[in-house]
């Protein structure tokens, strides 16, 4: 079990910007820019490399974008992210996305 099935039961306390049946949004507790939410699936996936259902990733990616718009980041721009795996800078093997704005971001990130 990882911290988001944790957040995602309710055991864990986090700050919740968006939910569906299917989808959960929070605020990350580290941030890297001023607006910094994750995104993941209800139901348990590793990583994007480990996704079988099209419908659930097309849900998952509106949904970033409606985070994105409750932040107000539309007008200014964003970055939606994900990592794979260890070497990717997957720290949690749930999969997430990281909605990050609020400030100009540089590439590559680091």
């Amino acid at each position: 079990m990882t911290i988001f099935t944790k957040i995602i039961n309710r055991e864990i306390p986090a700050d919740i910007v968006y939910e569906t049946n299917t989808v959960l949004a929070f605020r990350d507790i580290s941030p890297q820019a001023p607006t910094h939410v994750l995104v993941i699936p209800k139901q348990p996936v590793i990583s994007l490399a480990h996704a079988q259902d099209a419908g659930l990733m097309g849900e998952l990616l509106m949904a970033c974008a409606e985070v994105a718009r409750l932040e107000g980041l539309e007008s200014d721009g964003y970055r939606v992210v994900t990592n794979i795996g260890q070497n990717g800078g997957q720290s949690v093997f749930h999969l997430h996305f990281h909605v990050l704005g609020g400030r100009a971001l540089g590439w590559p990130p680091g």
